[in-house]
């Protein structure tokens, strides 16, 4: 099954897959947590989108709560923090795991691929990012504190959509 084909709910608990939301375009998927010390991030993750969703590409929010609670609100609370605090206007998905026996089938696929030091596995915290081209191919993965406006994140993204 290809990484695009997994279904997969919406924040507002639509049912979807990873398909339907990134349209078949290239996407950057971040499993993202609203109580972090990293959730600032909301902010270049909202820039990368304005600057180039014309151009095709959109983050895609993967709510998860693994690391350390920091992920707690239901879907509604989630989705008023990330409207009123970051004006996030990319799509969320409903609340997953990404590590341990319960981890997405997404996130199956996606800990495979090694990051910028050549490492896969599993995710190590909140705001590890995946840049998946149209086909669901991921091109790159970035540790967390990568941020989302790094060079190395936006010319990867400028390759891609070039």
């Amino acid at each position: 099954m290809s990484l695009l084909e997994h279904p997969i709910a919406r924040l507002d608990g639509t049912e979807s897959t990873l398909g339907d939301i990134t349209g078949g375009k290239p996407a950057l998927l971040v499993n993202v947590a609203s109580k972090c010390g990293l959730t600032p991030q909301y902010t270049a993750l909202e820039q990368l989108q304005a600057d180039y969703a014309a151009h095709g590409f959109t983050v895609v929010g993967l709510p998860c709560n693994q690391f350390g609670g920091q992920e707690p609100g239901s879907s509604e609370e989630i989705a008023e923090f990330c409207s009123a605090t970051y004006g996030v206007s990319f799509p969320l998905t409903e609340k997953i795991e990404v590590n341990g026996d319960e981890r997405h089938p997404i996130y199956d696929a996606l800990v495979q691929v090694p990051n910028e030091k050549g490492e896969a596995g599993d995710i190590t915290w909140n705001f590890e990012k995946f840049l998946i081209d149209g086909d669901g191919t991921v091109v790159a993965r970035f540790n967390p504190g990568i941020q989302p406006d790094d060079d190395l994140v936006v010319q990867a993204i400028q390759q891609l959509i070039a």
